[in-house]
């Protein structure tokens, strides 16, 4: 299986060695890897064309985005004739063995529409805690035998996905630039009867800090999950604004009720925020229902 690597790159210097030097030692010879920078300020691209000339660069010119960047490089994928593509997160790295196996998995089970490794930390000591939370296994020495383990969501820290299902559900959803595009993506593959899986033998290393979430990112958190209930094509319309709007208004009228009217405001403000983005959402639920290469054609 010919499988195009896609890198979305923001200021990657302090993980290239990690990252690509990982994918220079893998065991998988039908691989190629392509950054999609989105106009890194540090020395990422000169890097690159110096010591990784292997690795195929494109220089966006602009922040794009993680979705719209992966696009991008889904696009390229589906034109050259790949049979899969693997989202690397620039912070992250690979064992020898892991696209292998993943590999072996996407030809044996073509239900599941993403598969993915097990989520260790950048120390490689414990699993992610995100990960940890979406599988329910708390310590590596649980992970169970099985070659693929079905789950409700794994961030796209490590996605492989197969071309054959890149043409059925297409790429990231414009509605998100850099949160949520994964939960909007699972909630498609849903729609379109495609499991998500981990594979218990096979790791990767993501090396990202768990900070106390600020004030700023609580809101933001809390406008990306509303939007992508909002959005979810596995709802009906009303069940949508219900899950998506109402739930907002909700919580404002509960803040309030609760003497923080700061915090009520906030929320009307996410709610007014949602419906003007109405229209949008409305028509980008109507494409996820059909089978095509959506935002990956439209490039």
């Amino acid at each position: 299986m010919k499988v195009l690597i896609i890198i979305v790159s923001y200021n990657f210097e302090r993980w290239i060695d990690r990252c690509l030097g990982s994918l220079r030692k893998s065991e998988t010879s039908q691989a190629d890897v392509v950054v999609i920078d989105n106009a890194s300020q540090d020395q990422t691209v000169q890097r690159i064309r110096q010591d990784y000339p292997e690795v195929r660069l494109v220089e966006t010119g602009a922040n794009l985005g993680f979705g719209r960047a992966n696009n991008i490089g889904m696009q390229m994928a589906i034109q050259e004739g790949y049979e899969a593509v693997f989202l690397l997160n620039q912070d992250a790295w690979i064992e020898p063995d892991t696209l292998d196996k993943l590999v072996v998995l996407a030809q044996k089970h073509p239900e599941f529409g993403i598969f993915s490794p097990v989520h260790l930390t950048g120390k490689g000591d414990k699993l992610d805690p995100g990960f940890s939370h979406y599988s329910q296994v708390k310590e590596k020495k649980q992970l169970p035998s099985n070659d693929i383990v079905s789950v409700p969501f794994v961030n796209a820290a490590f996605w492989m996905i197969p071309v054959s299902v890149l043409k059925v559900i297409g790429g990231f959803c414009p509605l998100f630039y850099h949160y949520g595009e994964d939960k909007d993506y699972v909630n498609r593959l849903e729609y379109h009867h495609y499991q998500v899986g981990y594979a218990p033998a096979a790791f990767g290393y993501h090396d990202r800090e768990y900070r106390p979430i600020t004030h700023e990112g609580f809101l933001r958190n809390e406008y990306v999950y509303h939007l992508s209930e909002y959005a979810n094509v596995n709802y009906s319309w009303p069940e949508a604004f219900g899950y998506g709007v109402l739930a907002l208004v909700k919580k404002s009228f509960t803040a309030l009720a609760k003497g923080d009217i700061r915090l009520s405001k906030e929320y009307l403000r996410m709610t007014f925020r949602l419906l003007s983005q109405s229209c949008a959402i409305h028509s980008c639920r109507k494409r996820n229902r059909l089978s095509n290469p959506h935002y990956i054609q439209d490039l």
